[in-house]
């Protein structure tokens, strides 16, 4: 196997890594945020269900980001990569949470401006309405939530002692779940763009078969693991409380709603099976976990009467929602001309 491929390949895990240390808190954040859980419990159970949702779930929404922009030369796909990491990585050390996946739309999206190869507007405008549909749809399911949630507590008269030890065992779920769904739909915003030039052969373990493609997204839920436990903490505190104070089953509702929007972008099989049957389904992209977790809390926000939600703090999280594609894709195209004219790499064909 060339070395020089896991050489090119740094970029993605380096890529993968800011992915774990920015949306892990999305997944936990609100969880630690409330003192339900201790970091190091979190990160555990998310960290194991990030790598199985790549390996077993990450294979739809991969294709969508091949379509926006097959990248055909390995050099090419390092700068892609390392563009967009180092765009979210910008973001993360301000506190900001950012969209791993606008990050790697707008690499792509650079590389195809340099390359001179055609954007499909068609593919872009799929990829750029799940950055309104998704938190919109997060924050309606998470008032349906809440809504329900408050009604059963208002009829049931549940110990409160019970109710903290369920609300506990609801976000320990809520958490694997949607790590789990994490996994499946943005492995492809780490490891998508190596895919066609992968090395590795499929391996049987006992009676599962393991392609080549899915031993290059355990390299990359790997990645995204040491990111959870080395450096999102400092995000955590932005989402755990600092958008809007939470209750425990606040925060429950909160990682419930962004880890079915999550799922829903990344379920082949639910996709085909609504196909099948002539109902509306939605189409498999890499969406922002960020942005479903903050509509979200806005959705709850606004259930409540609007209080308490910091809206100052949000402009600056949408502003870096705007900016982060800008500066990743201004990024890519700079450092592919160094690589290019530079080092004289071949970028693409």
């Amino acid at each position: 196997m060339d070395l020089s491929y896991f050489i090119f390949l740094s970029s993605g895990l380096f890529l993968g890594w800011s992915l774990g240390a920015n949306d892990a808190a999305n997944v936990f954040g609100t969880a630690v945020g409330t003192k339900m859980l201790r970091f190091k419990t979190a990160a555990t159970i998310a960290s194991v269900c990030i790598i199985l949702g790549a390996v077993f779930g990450g294979a739809g929404t991969s294709r969508t980001l091949v379509e926006l922009g097959a990248v055909n030369e390995l050099a090419g796909a390092f700068m892609v990569a390392l563009s967009a990491a180092l765009a979210v990585y910008w973001m993360v050390n301000n506190g900001t949470p950012v969209s791993t996946t606008q990050a790697i739309v707008g690499s792509i999206v650079g590389w195809n401006f340099y390359s001179n190869h055609t954007t499909d507007s068609t593919i872009l405008a799929k990829i750029v309405s799940t950055w309104i549909i998704c938190p919109v749809l997060s924050g309606c399911i998470a008032v349906g939530l809440y809504l329900l949630i408050r009604r059963y507590i208002k009829h049931t008269k549940t110990h409160i002692i019970r109710q903290d030890l369920y609300t506990r065992i609801g976000l320990i779920a809520a958490c694997a779940f949607g790590a789990y769904a994490l996994g499946a739909n943005n492995i492809a915003n780490v490891m998508g763009v190596f895919v066609d030039a992968a090395p590795f052969h499929g391996i049987n373990i006992g009676n599962i078969n393991f392609s080549g493609t899915q031993i290059l997204f355990f390299i990359g839920g790997l990645a995204i693991s040491c990111g959870v436990f080395t450096y999102s903490q400092k995000v955590i505190k932005t989402i755990g409380n600092d958008v809007m104070s939470m209750s425990p089953i606040i925060a429950w509702i909160v990682v419930i709603s962004q880890s079915l929007v999550l799922f829903l972008f990344a379920s082949q099989e639910l996709k085909t099976f609504l196909d099948m049957h002539n109902l509306p389904s939605l189409p498999l992209v890499p969406v922002s976990s960020s942005q479903a977790v903050i509509g979200a809390v806005i959705g709850i926000g606004i259930a409540k009467g609007g209080r308490g939600i910091r809206w100052s703090l949000l402009g600056k999280v949408a502003l870096g929602w705007i900016t982060t594609p800008i500066i990743s894709a201004l990024f890519c195209f700079i450092f592919l001309f160094v690589l290019e004219n530079v080092f004289n790499l071949v970028v693409y064909h």
